[in-house]
């Protein structure tokens, strides 16, 4: 007869190897379906390197909003237009947190701090939020404008001059990464990459701000939801690696301007604003936290969309989109004079949907940075907690065919219709409380780049095959479990449309814009 004891013993234990291998940070909630998981790593495994598009399938069965365990983690994924509306942006103050993740909290994070936009919710965030939108609202970034006018320039006519007025394809990549990382740098420090004299420096910044993406990432540190896998130390050596490179350049930025405030050579700028502001409420943390910010930002969104969109329009099936938005631009100045008006105004309607259109087809962030809830949330009767951690798919929610009309067929038509454009048009920035608060700036700097490459170019297929860009949305990602997309490798060509008109167009801005050179 086997002992009480033992019999005891033996159901502690299996309880405890039950509770170690199928225990979450927060109970099963009630309602809200659950995807069946394995012990200790939940459905880790079956969301795989793409947990976007596993989980939008998972949505057809599953409903749109659902329970899963990732590891020792519950989290609840929205997945269609209407659901993320809802928990987003109707319950937007309950959803203004974020959870800490060991990889890129713990370890990447440990000398800079955190970016405004991976902060959890405190008085310090909210303060460092709020100088943020007020450094980005809609009237500060139309006087940034001449920085977006000598970027967008010098980024064309390198281009004319590299493909030899249009004779060579060229991979357009690295010039709309500094383009928007100029962009950033310039209104934070008041300080540019020289693309002839720093070209070492630029490639530093994006390899490890494209590294440190990798670490923001749901899908590409298994040791954030494992707590058993952090004994195996290869991915946080790693992790350490990118830190350490990103405070070389991040502590360079910030002592330039440091130097120049001293020298009184400086040029006005977010952070020169902050530390010469006697009555400035941010301590060094906090600014370190904005430059982050700003740094990362900078390649975040703007790059990747710019990049897709020449991608497609040199497409065969881009080309009528892009005669139509030539066209556009022709029928609101016949005089050839969008070139500067796009610095002034937005009054293409056709430009503004076809930024909005590649927003939403490339969602560049297919699972946006997760949230954490504040108050309960109410979901079809059901009450998800408070402290519950949340998943955008934005790209679920912006390929939801019951939102827009055929998702899969790149259409900017579907932003000048009433019913599609209005109220929020896609989730490329996410949504609510926490959204991108550079969204406005990323807008501008999305409009001038294309109003101005479309006046200076037919965009044409690549010569070589082998050269021709992949135009699918999660196929293009050169680094699926980055946070970011990746662009893959591909050529466009770049033929003038007038020269002359070009080259004047070039020296008008150069003339305009020396002085921030």
């Amino acid at each position: 007869m086997v002992s009480p004891v033992l019999i005891a013993a033996a159901l502690v234990v299996t309880y405890a190897v039950y509770r170690f291998l199928y225990s979450t940070d927060s109970p099963k909630i009630k309602g809200i379906p659950e995807i069946p998981g394995l012990p200790l790593f939940g459905s880790l495994i079956e969301l795989g390197e793409n947990h976007a598009l596993v989980a939008q399938k998972w949505a057809k069965k599953y409903g749109p909003v659902f329970q899963v365990r990732m590891g020792n983690r519950r989290i609840v994924f929205a997945n269609t237009f209407d659901s993320v509306r809802h928990i987003w942006i109707t319950n937007q103050a309950a959803l203004i947190s974020r959870p800490t993740l060991h990889t890129f909290h713990t370890v990447v994070s440990s000398s800079q701090g955190f970016t405004i936009g991976t902060s959890p919710w405190d008085e310090s965030c909210k303060q460092r939020r709020k100088a943020a939108a007020t450094a980005l609202n809609r009237p500060a970034v139309q006087s940034y404008m001449p920085l977006i006018d000598l970027e967008s320039n010098v980024s064309i006519k390198e281009i004319l001059h590299d493909s030899k007025g249009g004779e060579i394809d060229l991979d357009p990549r690295g010039y709309w990464q500094r383009y928007a990382l100029n962009t950033s740098l310039t209104l934070n420090y008041g300080y540019r990459i020289d693309g002839d004299k720093e070209d070492a420096l630029l490639k530093e910044i994006t390899d490890v701000e494209r590294g440190v993406s990798n670490f923001r990432s749901t899908s590409n540190n298994w040791q954030d939801y494992v707590p058993l896998l952090r004994m195996f130390p290869n991915q946080s050596k790693e992790a350490v690696k990118f830190r350490q490179r990103r405070d070389i350049y991040m502590d360079r930025l910030l002592g330039i301007l440091k130097e120049k405030i001293t020298n009184g050579t400086d040029k006005p700028c977010i952070t020169g604003n902050i530390l010469k502001d006697p009555e400035a409420k941010l301590n060094e943390a906090e600014i370190k936290s904005i430059c982050l910010t700003m740094v990362s930002a900078g390649l975040d969104t703007v790059p990747g969309n710019l990049i897709m969109g020449i991608a497609y329009l040199a497409s065969p099936a881009g080309q009528l989109i892009q005669a139509k938005a030539h066209a556009a631009i022709q029928a609101v100045y016949p005089n050839n004079t969008a070139w500067h008006a796009c610095l002034h105004e937005e009054k293409i309607p056709y430009i503004t949907a076809l930024y909005k259109e590649i927003l939403r087809y490339w969602t560049v962030i297919p699972i946006c940075l997760p949230r954490v809830s504040i108050k309960p949330i109410e979901w079809n009767g059901a009450v998800i907690p408070s402290g519950t951690t949340f998943y955008m798919n934005a790209y679920a929610a912006d390929y939801d065919a019951t939102h827009f009309d055929d998702p899969y067929t790149f259409n900017p038509e579907r932003y000048l219709d009433v019913s599609e454009g209005a109220g929020t048009p896609h989730y490329g920035y996410g949504a609510g409380s926490r959204m991108c608060a550079g969204s406005h700036l990323a807008n501008r700097e999305l409009y001038t780049a294309f109003v101005r490459l479309i006046s200076a170019f037919e965009f044409t297929p690549p010569k070589d095959q082998r050269d021709m860009p992949v135009l699918d949305c999660l196929e293009a990602n050169a680094i699926p479990t980055s946070l970011t997309m990746e662009p893959k490798y591909f050529k466009v060509g770049f033929k003038p449309r007038d020269r002359g008109l070009l080259e004047r167009w070039i020296r008008e801005s150069e003339e305009r814009t020396a002085e921030l050179m």
